[in-house]
């Protein structure tokens, strides 16, 4: 954004004025306010008369005049204390007020001006050059005004992001610095929320700078609404006012750049209150959204640091709620933490895991596949299996793909891992040649970074080509990454169809689905989330799962059911027409070779109920 600062010209009396000049003549005498209003309305200005201080006070808040031309000597009301009074308000901070006194003694004049006048004179009056005097000091007052906007604007540029309104990274170390100072002062308790929107690339791409744009200030207005519920704003941080005595809980969001945001919370009771306030945050942004005709879910992690507890310097204070906000996202995001020391030593412990995944992608035998099968319930045997990198580091022992799938996407490398998982299940069907049955569907997990990447399609579909297998491979998205932005999805979920690939709605249940949009995907299958498989036995489990497999039979899609664990959940899923299992009652995942082995197995007494 460019600033033009345009410097105005030496003042010139001669110039006429845009308006009329509206003056505001206090005089006890006559024949001063007569003389007065003969010089300046033969001037072109408009003048108000008034007889005394209380007639003025009175007439300045119904008139709002340009200038006030003032008598120091009158009954009741001088014209100091009058000068006195419209200082205190807010619209005569700025007026020019010229007082006239008939004391030549510079005791006179300086109480004149400690009271707050612009200008003066001493009586007699010289009218021939009054009108120019005061043409004079109105154009003063017009330059005045003009730098004070000036002034204004710089501080807004300098101060305030200029897509939000928000405060920016500037103000926000500046509020912070402060709040501290404060807290430390007075001995009170702070917070500080440092909120990240989650994968918001995979929004921004495909609606491009514009619209992200629009839909930052649409999550700007969002939370700044939902924050009011909680508490006001503090005071503006330039206003010099003694904060000793603001014993409220005041809430203050900023927006440093990017899709972060940060909120300050003064004057905290305890860390229940940013608790309610991370917790509405979430709720806030989970909120379906939906946007320019675009179907849009949110979330966003959010990290917690607390003062004086965490530190009382705001280096200190920021970095442990970064450190927060990372652990919220490697915690499975759309969550917050509150910073406490054993993070710390989290923090260092992912550095080094980033730097070991680097290197185990580039091992021949750290990262390795395992694959759960699939049951078919009519038939009783495999009819695919399931793909799933495991990592086996050499010092750390077996590291959860929970733990490293977020750190590859956090750290650049979840293309490669994805190009690596690709190739290798390519290399374990190869070595088996001939003995991996070619009607077995292999599933292989795609990530949301990866879905949302420019070069997805092309890449995939290259990758496609390099492989010399014969089965089926069905890529699995979340129902979120889908829902995130379903109109660019069904363009791309299309493009994967003609390429060959089939297509699972992973964890379905979970995030938004519309049903319009639902029947316009060209997907294959649903996956069951096993967390509602868990909840089965119950009503409202049995319920959900129910109408997600009346909804697959009516759309004709497979349903597979994720985590099953008992008898009771299969003999459930069978009975209401699911037609693939899997979970750890049939089989855990487990290497290539030893599905081979279980290919003639029919595990159909395992959830099938013998009629009596």
């Amino acid at each position: 954004m460019s600033l033009e600062i345009v410097l105005t010209d030496p003042i010139d009396t001669e110039k006429p004025l845009d308006a009329p000049a509206k003056i505001l003549v206090c005089d006890d005498d006559p024949t001063v306010r007569l003389l007065a209003r003969e010089c300046l309305e033969s001037a072109g200005m408009t003048v108000l008369e008034a007889i005394d201080g209380q007639e003025a006070l009175a007439l300045f808040a119904q008139q709002q005049p340009d200038l006030i031309f003032l008598d120091v000597d009158m009954p009741r009301l001088n014209g100091f204390a009058v000068c006195k009074a419209i200082r205190q308000t807010e619209k005569g901070q700025n007026v020019p007020i010229l007082i006239a006194t008939g004391a030549n003694g510079s005791s006179s004049i300086d109480q004149g001006f400690e009271a707050g006048a612009t200008q003066y004179k001493t009586k007699p009056i010289n009218w021939a050059l009054l009108s120019r005097d005061v043409k004079y000091m109105l154009r003063a007052a017009e330059a005045f005004a003009a730098l004070k906007a000036q002034q204004v604007q710089l501080r807004t540029l300098a101060y305030y992001d200029p897509l939000t309104s928000l405060p920016n990274r500037r103000s926000f170390v500046d509020q912070l610095t402060q709040s501290l100072d404060e807290t430390v002062a007075h001995k009170r308790s702070m917070g500080l929320l440092m909120v990240d929107l989650d994968h918001f690339k995979r929004i921004h791409d495909p609606l491009g700078e514009a619209l992200s744009d629009s839909l930052l200030r649409v999550v700007a207005t969002r939370l700044e609404e939902r924050l009011r519920e909680f508490a006001p704003r503090g005071p503006d941080p330039h206003e010099t006012i003694d904060r000793g005595d603001l014993k409220e809980m005041t809430i203050d969001l900023m927006r440093p750049g990017g899709d972060e945001f940060n909120i300050i919370v003064r004057n905290i009771e305890s860390s229940q209150a940013l608790t309610a306030i991370a917790t509405m945050i979430l709720e806030a942004l989970n909120a379906p959204l939906i946007f320019r005709e675009n179907h849009l879910v949110l979330s966003a992690s959010v990290g917690i640091a607390v003062a004086p507890e965490n530190g009382v310097e705001s280096e200190a204070i920021i970095r442990r709620a970064n450190i927060a906000l990372s652990a919220a996202k490697l915690s499975g995001r759309n969550r917050y933490r509150f910073y406490d020391d054993s993070l710390a030593d989290d923090a260092e412990r992912k550095l080094r895991l980033e730097a070991d995944l680097r290197d185990a992608l580039e091992s021949p035998d750290q990262l390795f596949m395992v694959y759960q099968p699939q049951v078919d319930t009519q038939s009783g045997r495999i009819s695919g299996v399931e793909a799933l990198v495991r990592w086996s580091h050499p010092e750390l022992g077996a590291i959860s793909p929970a733990l490293f799938a977020p750190l590859a996407e956090g750290s650049g490398l979840i293309s490669q891992l994805g190009d690596w998982i690709f190739k290798r299940v390519d290399t374990d069907i190869q070595s088996l040649k001939e003995a991996f049955p070619s009607h077995l569907t292999i599933s292989i997990n795609l990530s949301p970074l990866q879905f949302t990447q420019a070069n997805f399609l092309e890449t995939l579909k290259v990758r496609l080509s390099e492989l010399q297998l014969n089965n089926e491979i069905e890529l699995e998205l979340t129902e979120g990454v889908i829902m995130s932005d379903a109109d660019d999805s069904l363009l791309k979920l299309h493009e994967l169809r003609k390429a060959g690939f089939r297509l699972a709605i992973d964890d379905f249940g979970t995030g938004y689905s519309s049903l319009s949009y639902l029947k316009d995907f060209p997907v294959n299958t649903l996956k069951i989330d096993q967390a509602f498989v868990a909840n089965l036995g119950n009503e409202s489990g049995n319920s959900i799962v129910r109408a997600i497999l009346a909804l697959a039979e009516a759309l004709n899609l497979d349903v597979v059911a994720e985590g099953v664990e008992t008898q009771e959940q299969a003999h459930f899923l069978t009975r209401h027409h699911c037609n693939i299992l899997q979970g750890f009652l049939l089989a855990k995942p487990i290497p290539l070779p030893k599905v081979i082995e279980m290919l003639d197995v029919d595990f159909s007494h395992m959830y099938r109920v013998e009629e009596s």
